[in-house]
């Protein structure tokens, strides 16, 4: 019999016909940041703690790789092969729970800015036995992703699953359809007030995809601010109000008494001033924010996502002083530490195209704080 959550409890066809195996600890806390939100103008502003999402390892990877990893072992695959940039949270989640689950986890990589969380993942990625793979730009990714995918149809008897950048696929998604289905219980059981704004960092659009169609699904009236942290050609209106559907339309088919929203997504507001110059290059105003919220509140955020999203939210809470709304900012980045399981000196067991991330300086921003 399959665990309930709160999804699978509103529409019991969706546990039938949805693959998935429990990984994370859930539901993730909401907290009253009581410190650090009168400090910004809210006396009410909240965090939802999915950087506890795992007991191995936590952030929104999680609850988007238990619909993905629980579909490789229904399907019978015996590996699966991810993407993402040199320091990838997501390629590390999969890494970590794929062998949890007895999987082979396969991760092709690009080049992106240095920073001291690249040499972190990598490393961590490599002692959870992931296969990693340096690209240096998409042509060589795509090529490699062919030649792999048909080398362990050749060696395994089957293909690896394929999990696209951030787990951001229709199945991946639904994880965050359920998240907020989880917040509503939340609120029903009187955690937190039902939020009027939700903030929360964008880059394959699967985290705020999920909540804007669980929020419509669900009744609720909050709405999801996404902050962009990647190049606009990969996040954008058009694109997340498609994703938004498509899931939409998944769901219908797996349990058609799922409703149709035909509108959810369309007016969503993307926050694009906070990006910065490149991928993974830290802001200023993200990192003040990062460094303010861990003095306040003892929580941690880092420079490409997480950080960057908070500004957002404490620019908006200063221009605009709201102390009667209710605010509540989701923290998608791991608090679990893992830093026992790194051990720096043995970079040169990874591939040769990764070496530089060790051998060369971090960004400035990243070294001033955190020194």
């Amino acid at each position: 019999m399959k665990d309930t959550i709160p999804l699978f409890s509103g529409y019991p066809r969706l546990a039938e016909n949805l693959s998935r195996v429990p990984l994370g600890v859930f539901p993730t806390p909401v907290e009253k940041l009581t410190r650090f939100g009168p400090e910004i103008g809210l006396g009410d502003l909240y965090i939802k703690r999915d950087d506890q999402s795992g007991e191995e390892y936590g952030g929104n990877k999680v609850r988007k790789l238990e619909f993905l990893l629980g579909h490789a072992l229904a399907s019978g695959r015996k590996s699966v092969l991810t993407f993402g940039f040199a320091g990838s949270n997501h390629a590390l989640a999969t890494a970590l729970y794929s062998r949890q689950l007895g999987l082979r986890c396969i991760s092709l990589l690009l080049p992106q800015p240095n920073a001291l969380y690249v040499r972190k993942n990598l490393l961590l990625s490599y002692g959870a036995g992931a296969e990693l793979h340096f690209c240096r730009n998409m042509p060589e990714l795509l090529t490699k992703t062919f030649s792999i995918l048909l080398l362990k149809r050749l060696g395994e008897g089957c293909t690896p699953l394929v999990i696209p950048p951030g787990g951001s696929s229709c199945r991946g998604i639904t994880g965050f359809v359920n998240a907020a289905f989880e917040l509503k219980d939340q609120i029903s059981a009187g955690k937190i007030p039902e939020p009027s704004r939700v903030y929360v960092a964008m880059g394959t659009m699967g985290t705020a995809a999920g909540l804007i169609l669980g929020f419509a699904a669900a009744g609720l009236k909050s709405r999801v601010i996404p902050v962009r942290v990647v190049d606009e050609k990969y996040a954008h209106p058009k694109k997340l109000f498609r994703l938004v559907q498509q899931t939409n339309t998944f769901l219908i088919r797996h349990d058609p008494s799922f409703p149709r929203i035909p509108e959810a997504g369309k007016e969503v507001m993307i926050r694009q001033e906070y990006f910065g110059r490149k991928y993974a290059l830290f802001t200023g105003e993200g990192m003040v924010a990062l460094s303010c919220l861990k003095e306040r509140e003892g929580i941690v955020l880092e420079g490409t996502y997480t950080a960057k999203a908070l500004a957002a939210l404490i620019d908006d809470a200063r221009a605009e002083p709201a102390k009667n709304e209710v605010v509540l900012f989701w923290n998608t980045y791991n608090s679990r530490d893992l830093s026992g399981g790194v051990a720096v000196e043995d970079y040169p067991r990874l591939p040769r195209g990764f070496h530089r991330y060790f051998e060369e300086e971090v960004q400035p921003l990243d070294r001033l704080y955190s020194s």
